[in-house]
């Protein structure tokens, strides 16, 4: 196989990848736009997933990826063997009227 159709099938191979799964309707309260003081995650329904982490303001984690799967209540998100586990002890609930969920150790509340 020359290179030219190896490089097609890479970029693919990739992009079939970068897709990542639809939130399932059995998950479909995970979708929303969560926040705490220091975080927010949104899950699209696409799958898609948007991270920010600023616990100070000079340290910031993000990431902007597919749902690969979800794993009881936890999201993996990530491409090929890039992936990032958001532990979810809480899975979404409401409390007093208010949508709540706990992701890795974080309280946060859907807008």
């Amino acid at each position: 196989m020359s290179a030219r159709p190896m490089l097609l099938a890479a970029v693919l191979a990739m992009m079939l990848a970068a897709c990542g799964m639809p939130v399932p309707a059995a998950k479909r309260d995970y979708v929303g736009s969560w926040a705490s003081d220091t975080t927010l995650l949104v899950i699209e329904p696409s799958g898609r997933v948007r991270y920010k982490h600023q616990p100070t303001p000079n340290v910031s984690k993000s990431l902007d990826a597919p749902i690969k799967s979800f794993e009881g209540d936890d999201l993996v998100v990530g491409v090929g063997p890039l992936t990032t586990r958001f532990v979810v002890s809480a899975p979404p609930h409401e409390d007093g009227g208010v949508w709540k969920m706990t992701v890795d150790g974080q309280e946060l509340r859907r807008r």
